[in-house]
């Protein structure tokens, strides 16, 4: 029964690309399958079908996975699966990358049907070593919400999506658009903007959407005692909505807080930054390949923070002067970290092929990139200038939520943090590892050294030395350089 189902979607002449068929044949032959040849046609699906039902694909998906194989496959006419090379593959996957209709889910499920057609059915040995998480990460879209576009949605657009918040009633869609343009106005992050909306929302539903100015001090008491009594949220989460809340009042409505009435306090917990070994680094690094080898390698070799590696531009990279310069990092300053002599040629090969991308995308009428603070509008003809591409951009075009342009974003974030921390499984290390240790571990190692702790402080864009002062905790050998008795003995 499959193999009749197969047969009302894959042509007869796909035999033509079986693996162990002879290429000897002509056009006209070709066209004139025999009882043979049809079998053949139909063992050959009937094993890939088998495949994917295993690998836990069911219909109808199955059916998709099938033609995503039979058109990889009828993109070479003349090249038997068995002679595949990672060169053809990376081409097939940039065509569909092209696309910029394409969603997300499209691409990888493409991606899928290819890696079991190729792993399963021919077993090429290169695969190992093809960069399918950077594919898979170049599937995942940027939304709407995403910090690198979201700063650009309109106050209009947010208060249609306020409507969304089931507890947020729609009167009081002007007081949160009033606090966003507030928050923007001061030039804080879009991670802030997205948090402190969130607890302005949250405290109003709490309070069934009651208008925040209508409310005394012992609602945003009760508010606090109920996330750290009812939620369990830690003294951290607890602060951040209280901060939340005394921006809206203070700054939004114009009212002074004055001394809240007194409320149950999440304990504070102090925590060590997570911190890895030379040794540790060194094989974490061994276990990943790639782009995101070279991400997290720029990571650990400069300090810089995830989102603001993602973002790189190619004219944010200096070679000459071995340095790059982050833009608009944490509170919206720029600085300038170390780029690693280990990652140059690394970073210029990579930087060869994301041009070559580039330049097909110009000449395919694409290869505009997303500009941020509208500079789109002063500078017209930027946005397809080399400079500000981005230097690790994604596989893909896509749709750009906020204009519905299609473009080349950035790679997602996300896909770097999986690499790390499937990295970190591979290497046997048993630290809670993230992007985030390498940076702890970039400043905890230049201590080590001997390194000023104030150029630590530039370095890592800290505002106040104080908190580059935690990364002296490992200097501290021992509890503060007291010998363990034990030691002694």
């Amino acid at each position: 029964m499959v193999s009749i189902y197969l047969h009302c979607i894959i042509p007869a002449p796909i035999l033509y690309f079986m693996p162990n068929q002879k290429h000897n044949l002509s056009p006209a032959k070709r066209q004139s399958d025999s009882p043979e040849r049809e079998a053949a046609i139909g063992r050959f699906w009937d094993q890939y079908i088998a495949v994917i039902h295993s690998k836990g694909i069911k219909e109808p998906f199955d059916r998709w996975f099938v033609i995503r194989a039979r058109h990889y496959i009828e993109a070479f006419p003349d090249k038997r699966l068995a002679q595949h090379e990672a060169v053809d593959l990376r081409r097939y996957l940039e065509t569909l990358g092209r696309k910029g209709s394409w969603q997300g889910w499209q691409l990888k499920q493409a991606l899928d049907a290819i890696e079991l057609l190729l792993r399963e059915m021919v077993h090429l040995p290169w695969l190992d070593t093809f960069d399918w998480d950077v594919w898979r990460a170049s599937a995942k879209e940027l939304s709407h919400q995403h910090p690198t576009i979201a700063r650009e949605i309109s106050t209009e657009s947010f208060a249609k999506e306020s409507t969304v918040g089931k507890q947020v009633q729609l009167e009081q869609q002007p007081l949160l658009i009033k606090m966003q343009a507030e928050i923007r106005r001061r030039g804080y992050s879009i991670r802030t903007e997205q948090t402190y909306l969130s607890w302005v929302k949250r405290f109003m539903g709490f309070h069934d959407g009651h208008d925040p100015a209508e409310l005394d001090m012992s609602a945003i008491s009760s508010f606090l005692e109920y996330l750290a009594i009812s939620r369990h949220v830690s003294s951290s989460t607890q602060n951040q909505a209280l901060n939340a809340l005394v921006f809206l009042y203070k700054q939004v409505l114009g009212k002074e807080l004055g001394k809240l009435e007194s409320f149950v306090r999440a304990k504070r917990a102090k925590r060590l930054p997570v911190v890895l070994s030379v040794d540790e680094v060194r094989r974490l690094l061994d276990a990943m390949h790639g782009i995101f080898r070279l991400q997290a390698g720029l990571l650990y070799g400069s300090g810089m923070r995830l989102m603001e590696c993602v973002r790189l531009r190619v004219q944010d990279v200096d070679f000459d002067y071995r340095q790059i310069t982050v833009r608009n990092g944490k509170g919206m300053k720029d600085r300038v970290v170390p780029l690693p002599d280990m990652s140059i040629e690394v970073l210029r090969s990579h930087l060869i092929e994301v041009k070559s991308l580039f330049e097909l995308d110009i000449s395919e009428g694409h290869g505009a990139v997303f500009l941020p603070d509208a500079l789109s509008v002063k500078y017209p003809n930027a946005a397809k200038e080399w400079r500000w591409q981005y230097v690790f951009p994604s596989q893909r075009l896509s749709v750009d939520p906020r204009s519905k342009q299609v473009r080349r974003h950035h790679l997602h974030e996300n896909g770097l943090q999986k690499a790390v921390k499937q990295a970190s499984n591979t290497a046997a290390i048993e630290k809670r590892v993230s992007c985030h240790s390498l940076r702890h571990s970039f400043a905890t190692h230049l201590l080590e050294r001997g390194q000023d702790i104030r150029t630590v402080q530039e370095l890592l864009g800290h505002a106040d030395v104080s908190t580059t002062m935690i990364y002296t905790h490992v200097l501290n050998k021992g509890g503060a350089g007291v010998q363990s008795p034990l030691d002694a003995l």
